[in-house]
Order: C-alpha cells, then structure tokens, then sequence
C-alpha cells in the first residue's frame, strides 16, 4: 500500500512538472519599451543578435534566476535573452495579436545580414559540377558575389571562377526570386588519357536566377539555373548549369 501511494504521488508530481513545462511554452514575452535588446546570453556583457520593436512578441523559454533575463526564441528559430524589465509576459489565450511561433520557414535574414556562404551542387554541361560563393550584402536587395566552381568530366576538370551580383527582387518573403550575373574567367584541364587538346583558358558570362529559401537558424537554401557563355576572341559556347544548395547569412 505504501509502494502504490508513494507511486500515485510520483506521478502526480510528474503530471504536474509536465502541466508547468506546456505552460511555459504557452507562454510569451512582449516588448513593452520603445526597443528590446536580444542577446546572445543572460547578461549585457553578451552581444546583441536582434534588436526587437515595441509590440513584437517572442516563445518564453525560460527565465534565468539572475539578473531576471527571459530566454526567448525568435522567428528564426534562434535562443536569446531579453531583459524582464523590458517585456510582459502573456499567455497564448491572453491575446492573439502578435502571438506567433516559429515555424519550418523563417523571415529572411537579409535585412541585418553583412555576409554570407553557400555551397552549391549539380550539373554544369551535364556533368557533375560543386560551387562556393561567399556574399557580401550591401543592401537587402543586393549582393556581390565572388565564387569558384569546379566540373568533373571523363575528358577532363574545369575551373569556372568569377564575380558577379545577385538582385533579391523581394527580399523580406521567406520563399523569394532573385537574379543573378556574373563573369570571370574559365580553365579546362584535360586527363593524361584523354584524347582532347592541351589547356585550354578562356572567359565566361553568365546569367541565371532561382528561388531562395529562408529557413530556421539563419539557413537558407537555394536552387539556381544560369547559363554561361565560355568565349574567346574568335569562338564561343553556351552550357546550363543546374544546382542547388545550402548556406547561411550572418
């Protein structure tokens, strides 16, 4: 009898921490000053990842025994810090407006980004082709773009390299176009079995565009088709490219 009380308590107490823990996560935290600052951890001394506007509202994670700091999640799906003085904390049933939480798809993060990377892969000519290009945000809408990519064919590697600029024409949907140019400069390498010419370099141009995809914790995906001009200054010739890939802006 007393084994069978002691097990109804512990699962009381069980329901009871379960009970609490979806309570917390019912809750929110809502700016109340003119301005909130997320940071990285539970002090000042932590840097600022997001600087939130009267009214946003924030997933209450958890709440910090010093300093009265509130463990949020933000519509990225990123963990950060406000200050308790700064927020209200409301319940999911208080109040709808603005009551969100984060989802598969994220805001862009464009719009505060200084940078980024992506690796890409897919088909250059139809053949197995890889890309890394690093982004340098000037602007939500637009980018400079440097990148190297290198194909694999039986005959030979190419070595596609170049600059270019990237138009994210609506750069605040999570599921946007863009637009995208560049040129540089093209190196063909044949295999020592090949029965193809010597080294051959030549120049590129290329344009192309494709959908970008803001995902949680600042990822981003992106599927891209261009097509490139390799020319010279009596000859010239058009390959698709086809490639998709996973990156990230910070």
């Amino acid at each position: 009898m007393k084994h069978l009380v002691c097990t109804l308590i512990a699962c009381l107490l069980l329901c009871g921490a379960l009970v609490a823990q979806a309570a917390e996560g019912e809750a929110f935290a809502r700016v109340t000053a003119a301005e909130g600052e997320v940071r990285a951890g539970p002090g000042v001394a932590y840097r600022v990842i997001y600087r939130a506007q009267r009214g946003e509202a924030f997933v209450l994670r958890a709440r910090e025994n010093s300093g009265y700091w509130l463990q949020v999640v933000l519509a990225d799906g990123r963990t950060g810090f406000l200050l308790g003085d700064t927020v209200e904390v409301i319940a999911a049933g208080e109040s709808s407006e603005g009551l969100t939480k984060p989802g598969f798809f994220a805001p862009p993060a464009l719009a505060s980004a200084n940078g980024g990377m992506t690796a890409l892969g897919g088909l250059f000519d139809g053949h197995a082709y890889a890309e890394v290009r690093p982004s340098f945000v000037l602007d939500p809408s637009l980018s400079i773009d440097p990148y190297v990519g290198l194909s694999l064919a039986s005959s030979g590697r190419s070595l596609l390299y170049g600059a270019g600029a990237t138009l994210n024409i609506v750069p605040s949907w999570a599921i946007a176009p863009y637009l995208h140019l560049g040129s540089g400069g093209y190196h063909f390498s044949p295999n020592q079995d090949a029965f193809v010419p010597s080294h051959k370099d030549t120049f590129h141009l290329r344009a192309g565009g494709g959908l970008l995809v803001s995902l949680r914790w600042r990822l981003l995906f992106r599927i891209e088709a261009t097509n490139t001009i390799l020319f010279t200054a009596d000859s010239y010739a058009n390959v698709q490219t086809y490639t998709a890939g996973f990156g990230t802006y910070f």
